[in-house]
């Protein structure tokens, strides 16, 4: 590692005082929080290998056909063979999100003998 680098594990270890001691501030490589409490432009990765660190943590990735309200009474009576009216057209866009937020749109497409989804749109957020 460069002796500037930390990793951030060591970071939070020391109370967020770096690996090299200097209590005049933040390591040249810690990011800095404007009010709003995100991370400057300038400290966010500039490439993938800057990402390696969340490669591997496990996300949930959701496909929502449609959606239906019902009363409990309803859901109560309902038995095998019961159809559930969606919100959705046939041929319509289908909902995807990963980890509860929406990120796509797309449509249900077969794959061998499972069901996958083509995403058609990427949806952008502002956060």
């Amino acid at each position: 590692m460069a002796e500037d680098d930390f990793e951030l594990g060591e970071f939070a270890s020391n109370g967020g005082e770096g690996s090299g001691g200097n209590t005049d501030g933040p390591p040249p490589s810690t990011p800095t929080a404007n009010p709003s409490g995100l991370p400057e432009v300038n400290d966010l990765p500039k490439s993938a290998r800057d990402l390696e660190a969340v490669y591997d943590i496990p996300v949930t990735v959701s496909a929502v056909l449609g959606k239906a309200t019902m009363q409990v009474s309803q859901l109560l009576r309902l038995g095998r063979g019961a159809v559930i009216e969606l919100d959705r057209k046939v041929g319509e866009a289908i909902d995807i999100y990963v980890n509860n937020r929406l990120v796509a749109r797309g449509e249900v497409v077969v794959v061998e003998d499972r069901l996958g989804v083509t995403m058609t749109e990427i949806i952008k957020t502002d956060r």
